[in-house]
């Protein structure tokens, strides 16, 4: 008798819908990316852990790529689709698209242009940007004593990470304790450390005078850095800003080089848009807004984030 329910139990288990592995479809805006790499690995490693599928699909920075990635999956049936977008100004389609086909949706990093307007069954899994840029500047602040000259490097404007980190810098620079700072010029740099290298190696050239640069991210720090490097313009008094604390940022700041970042938890977002999609899948309750918290990094404190990303 025992026998004939443990055999009933394991085929009931069989046939319920949520009992085979969970297939999540992943697009990701580009591969080529350090931060959003650490992010896809996070991914792989929670789906994994978690007995799921994960098939993670690169948009090569292409919206139309990712319109038919995202049609693809709805195509296959997956359980749930989560989204690294190319562009946060084309996830009302994508967000229409994926819940007319009733599988939920999560997107990751990029905060959708829709947030406010998510229905039911999706969520976002991200660090608050009004965090990242402010903690950056405030710190250069401080190095600055609140006086000095700025430049900023912006990733792409299309993504709205660049615009609020670009925000913040702004917001930072008009308070009371910081209007000793003006930003003399700022750049769109693409989050890419090459673009960041040949903005500085330009600002150089033209003689713009400046006292820090502030990068929306880390990539484009170090291009920064490179390029002072490359011209004979450093020194161990230079200060250059980034965001994301990834491995080549924390072992700039190691070598006295990047003198701030701000630790975003890559894996952890990763990680974290797994367990949304599960649970979602599941029909189980999910913030619409699941935060994984910025944290500030400087040489102080920079033990404490080796190895975290």
């Amino acid at each position: 008798m025992k026998k004939l329910l443990l055999a009933a139990a394991a085929a009931a288990a069989l046939a319920s819908p949520l009992a085979h592995a969970q297939k999540i479809g992943v697009s990701m805006a580009v591969f080529d990316d350090t931060f959003l790499t650490i992010l896809r690995n996070g991914i792989t490693d929670a789906a994994k852990k978690a007995g799921a599928s994960a098939q993670i699909e690169d948009a090569k920075n292409d919206v139309g790529n990712q319109l038919s990635q995202v049609q693809n999956m709805i195509a296959q049936k997956v359980d749930a689709i989560i989204v690294n977008p190319v562009d946060t100004d084309a996830t009302p389609k994508i967000t229409k698209m994926v819940t007319d086909a009733k599988i939920p949706l999560i997107y990751v990093n990029r905060k959708p242009v829709d947030f406010a307007k998510l229905p039911e069954g999706v969520a976002f899994v991200a660090s608050d940007e009004k965090v990242s840029g402010t903690l950056q500047t405030q710190e250069v602040c401080r190095l600055l004593k609140g006086k000095g000259n700025v430049l900023v490097l912006m990733g792409e404007l299309s993504n709205e990470a660049a615009r609020t980190r670009t925000k913040d810098i702004e917001e930072v620079v008009a308070t009371k304790e910081c209007s000793g700072l003006k930003i003399a010029d700022k750049r769109e740099g693409k989050w890419s450390r090459t673009q960041g290298q040949d903005i500085t190696t330009n600002w150089l050239s033209s003689g713009t005078k400046f006292d820090a640069i502030i990068a929306n991210n880390d990539e484009m720090a170090l291009g920064a850095i490179n390029a002072l490097k490359a011209s004979k313009k450093w020194t161990p008094a230079s200060i250059v800003a980034g965001i994301d604390a990834t491995p080549d940022a924390l072992a700039s700041m190691k070598a006295g080089d990047l003198k701030v970042t701000v630790f975003q938890n890559a894996a952890g977002q990763g990680a974290g848009s797994v367990d949304a999609a599960l649970k979602l899948a599941k029909k189980q309750k999910v913030d619409r807004f699941v935060n994984v918290p910025f944290e500030l990094v400087t040489p102080a404190n920079l033990s404490k984030y080796t190895g975290k990303n």
